[in-house]
């Protein structure tokens, strides 16, 4: 049985929010793309963003554009959100960024990380659930607060949900925050984030594995890691997610988001392995990945393995594509 990780062919970018009329204003950022398949068709999700009137910041917004099974042509961009802003005061209020979308039976789970502001750090998140009726068009809020949030031991920045349902039950895999951290070239306290991993019988109550460090650090403690997708291959688990140092990331490249890789072949103890990613940030200076790689959503469709993926300034131009060679 063969259990390499995957190499990767680059198939350019996909996507350019420039391009088409988004709703509530929404004119740039195309992050996080996280797919739904419809047969011989697939909607990616993103997240977008709108501008906040009152106090001119950005409240990201989720919409999806509707691919054919060539990823050559687009059927459809959404004309509205499909979730709206939670209500005053509560974990999501201001933007949803990422949604990741599961079918269960005839309705599709998604599961949200909510942004809300903050006084003293700029921001906390925590992972929502929306269901949808009407196969993936809009969703409706289970309820005003989130399945996942900050605790004992995870005391802030729970999000980035990605889930599946694997050995009879629903794994997530997440990230939760270590202390926010002041550094010396930054003006503001800088957010640290780890990747951990909870279970479920429902999707909707969910038990954390007790494992304080499911990913191994590459770059040193102050490490943040992102946006896990796991996929399983020949017997064995692959997981991609994007990694970045803590501070001055912005816009120096070499401390900027970039690919990294783990596997596992029992979906609890994983192993680091960067070096068999199979994908890296492109070498010329005019490519739209060249600076960064993040947000990547990994995925099988018609027998292939696709990957997703932001490039420079965190998807602000929209997302790539790759495939499994």
């Amino acid at each position: 049985m063969n259990k390499a990780a995957p190499r990767w062919r680059k198939l350019g970018k996909l996507f350019d929010p420039r391009d088409h009329k988004l709703p509530l204003g929404c004119q740039e950022f195309a992050q996080s793309p996280q797919v739904l398949i419809n047969n011989d068709a697939v909607r990616i999700y993103f997240s977008t963003r709108s501008v906040d009137q009152d106090s001119g910041k950005f409240l990201s917004q989720v919409c999806y554009v509707d691919f054919d099974a060539n990823f050559q042509t687009i059927q459809h961009v959404s004309n509205q959100a499909v979730l709206p802003l939670g209500e005053l005061g509560c974990f999501d209020e201001h933007g949803i960024f990422p949604l990741n979308v599961v079918r269960v039976g005839d309705r599709v789970y998604g599961y949200t990380c909510g942004w809300s502001r903050r006084h003293a750090v700029s921001v906390e998140t925590g992972i929502g659930l929306a269901i949808s009726h009407d196969d993936g068009a809009t969703f409706t809020r289970l309820g005003p607060g989130p399945v996942l949030s900050s605790s004992l031991h995870e005391p802030c920045l729970v999000g980035d949900g990605f889930v599946k349902f694997f050995a009879g039950r629903f794994h997530m895999w997440y990230i939760y925050g270590r202390p926010w951290k002041q550094f010396a070239n930054s003006s503001e306290a800088e957010r640290i984030y780890k990747i951990a991993h909870a279970t479920s019988d429902d999707g909707v109550q969910w038990t954390r594995s007790a494992i304080e460090s499911l990913i191994d650090d590459s770059i040193g403690d102050d490490e943040c890691q992102a946006l896990p997708t796991v996929i399983e291959n020949d017997g064995r688990y692959h997981m991609y997610f994007c990694y970045r140092y803590a501070s001055d990331f912005r816009t120096n490249p070499d401390r900027g988001y970039r690919l990294g890789y783990a596997y596992s072949d029992d979906l609890a103890s994983w192993t680091r392995d960067d070096a068999n990613v199979g994908i890296h940030r492109s070498t010329d200076p005019t490519d739209w990945d060249h600076e960064m790689m993040c947000y990547p959503h990994v995925f099988r469709f018609q027998d292939k393995l696709y990957l997703l993926y932001n490039g420079n300034a965190f998807g602000r131009h929209g997302f790539g594509l790759a495939v499994a060679e």
